[in-house]
Formats: C-alpha cells, sequence, structure tokens
C-alpha cells in the first residue's frame, strides 16, 4: 500500500536550559493510506513530539532533521500557504486533553465551524454540517450543544467535540494522541469505538499514541514502539504478543497484569526510563536490558528486518509460543 505518511529519520533538537538537546534521536515510521499504525512507549519517549512534528507543531526554537512527507509532500519545506492547507485539510489531530485546546469562552458552535468559515463555507451550511458530526459521535441534543460553552460539557463529552473537529475538515490523516487518558474507562471505550467507525467508515489513515499496547493491537494494523527518543519495532498488531523480538516490547508485554493471574506478581522493568537526551552512544535500553553485551553499550542499533517486523537491537529475541 502507499505510504501517505512517510517520516524518515527524523531527528529533533530542542534548546533548553542554554544547551540544544536531542529530544528525538530517530524516527522511520510509515502509515499507509486507509491503515491504522499505533505508536507507544513511556512517558517521555517522544510519541506526542513525533505526532506534532507532522504539523509542525514544535516549540519555538526546535530543529529538524529528516523528512516528512504527507501525500508525497515534504512538511518541513511547506511555505505558510501550503502548512495552512495541511493542517486545515489533510491531518486533523485529536489530542489528549480537550480543555486544554478548546477556547473556553466561545461556544462550541463557534469552536466547531470556524474551520469551515474559513474555507469560506456558507454559515448556515457550516452549522449544518458540524451539528451532523456531533449527532455522529455520539452527543445527543446537538443544537442545543452548539450554543453551550466547553465548562458546561463533561470530559467525555467534550473528546467527542474534539472529534468532530478534526472530521469537519475532512481529512486523509488522523493524529490521535492519547484521546481517552482522562476518561473513565467505560468512557474510553465509546470515544475508541467512535474513532475507529469514524475512521473505517471514511477511510481514514491513523497514527494513534497510547501507553496501552493491548488497546494498540486491538485498533491497529500495525504496532511501533519508541523508547527515549528512538523507534526501537514495528510489527504487525496480530504478531504483537508471539513475534516481538525488541528486549523492550517483550519487557512491556510482560509487565502487563494477565486475567486469571491474581497470585503473580508484577513483572516491573528495572532501572528507569531514560529521556531522549539522557541517551548514551549505545541501545539506550541497555541499561535496563538483562541481555545486553558490550556493544549495546557502544553502539546504537538501527531498525532493520527482524522476523514479521523491524527491530532496533543487535541482539533480538527469539519468538514466543507462549
Amino acid at each position: 500500500m502507499t505510504a501517505l505518511l512517510d517520516i524518515r529519520g527524523l531527528r529533533v533538537t530542542l534548546p533548553l536550559g542554554g544547551t540544544d538537546r536531542t529530544v528525538i534521536h530517530r524516527v522511520d515510521l510509515c502509515v499507509a493510506a486507509g491503515a491504522a499504525v499505533g505508536l507507544v512507549g513511556e512517558s517521555g519517549s517522544g510519541k506526542s513530539l513525533t505526532a506534532r512534528s507532522v504539523l509542525r507543531l514544535l516549540p519555538a526554537g526546535a530543529r529538524v532533521e529528516g523528512d516528512i512527507l504527507v501525500d508525497g509532500a515534504s512538511v518541513p519545506a511547506m511555505g505558510p500557504a501550503a502548512l495552512r492547507t495541511l493542517r486545515a485539510r489533510d491531518v486533523a489531530m485529536v489530542f489528549q486533553d480537550p480543555r486544554a485546546h478548546i477556547n473556553p469562552v466561545r461556544t462550541v458552535g463557534d469552536f466547531l465551524t470556524e474551520g469551515l468559515l474559513a474555507r469560506g463555507t456558507r454559515p448556515r451550511d457550516a452549522t449544518a454540517t458540524v451539528t451532523a458530526l456531533l449527532r455522529d459521535v455520539g452527543i445527543p441534543d446537538a443544537a442545543r450543544r452548539m450554543r453551550q460553552r466547553p465548562p458546561e460539557l463533561s470530559g467525555g463529552l467534550l473528546q467527542r467535540v474534539m472529534i468532530a473537529a478534526a472530521l469537519a475538515g475532512d481529512p486523509c490523516l488522523l493524529l490521535a494522541d492519547e484521546p481517552t487518558t482522562a476518561l473513565d474507562v467505560t468512557t474510553q471505550a465509546e470515544v475508541m469505538a467512535i474513532i475507529d467507525e469514524a475512521r473505517t467508515a471514511r477511510g481514514l489513515a491513523m497514527l494513534f499514541i497510547t501507553h496501552d499496547l493491548a488497546l494498540a493491537a486491538a485498533v491497529c494494523d500495525r504496532v511501533a514502539v519508541m523508547y527515549a527518543g528512538s523507534l526501537v519495532e514495528d510489527l504487525p498488531a496480530g504478531h504483537l504478543h508471539k513475534a516481538a523480538r525488541h528486549p523492550y516490547t517483550r519487557a512491556l508485554l510482560a509487565s502487563r497484569p494477565a486475567p486469571g493471574a491474581d497470585d503473580r506478581p508484577l513483572r516491573a522493568i528495572p532501572g528507569r526510563p531514560l529521556s531522549a537526551f539522557e541517551a548514551g552512544p549505545g541501545c539506550a535500553f541497555a541499561p535496563r536490558c538483562p541481555a545486553a553485551r558490550d556493544l549495546c553499550r557502544t553502539e546504537r542499533p538501527g531498525l532493520r528486518p527482524v522476523g514479521d517486523g523491524l527491530a532496533a537491537c543487535h541482539y533480538p529475541a527469539e519468538p514466543t509460543d507462549d
């Protein structure tokens, strides 16, 4: 399948405390048209920065190396007009915390119709479009909700509003940055069902950022794993549990509580997670990896074909039959 999103050798450096710090070392990732890719990893691994790089929503002073192609067009090379088109029409983002991204003093209707009005849509048509979208994402009494302001809505309803806003521009790629983090379990399931149904119905490609390996495997075609600013594994979602070859991915899977295993202690990953700027010249996971050898501490491995996917490991593990 053709790559709608193609991230090649992405490296991001930020000025922090008077010095430049690398917050993403290397990400190579493709999302095919109509496909869904899950991006998982610990907090601080660079998942959200990777997604924000696609829309050039990075902090001031950020230096980006490598390339990001959306439908063949280079995002870093885009001028202001092309970038506005990318953000308004081609790529949409559902953020983690809707209350931080929706103006609390404007009505929901103002927020949802703003982009359509800027594109020249007549006010009546814009209102009809977004009202229908609110119904599509499971918001009852949509006309009344259009007149309300964000503080009057629950977190679950606001996230639905955010999804409707993302769909209003009829994008071809959806970036979903942990859209269920602040929601209760029941609402999480409802929101993910809405996103998955909308993606399938509209043929959207999706990059889905989450901490939940099981959720990523359930809703995505492939799962990519990040650690300390680098992509360390990329494999088909259906092969995640038996074909993971990177020690970090294996450790994440082993640390999840297993149903019916109440008497079995949780298997924590030893050591502490590293920030990308703390990573040395070798494999960033080496200090926590029980299989690390001398080469792992001196030479950073790159992604290479291993089994059913790609892994950045000098000594990848064997597949499991468990």
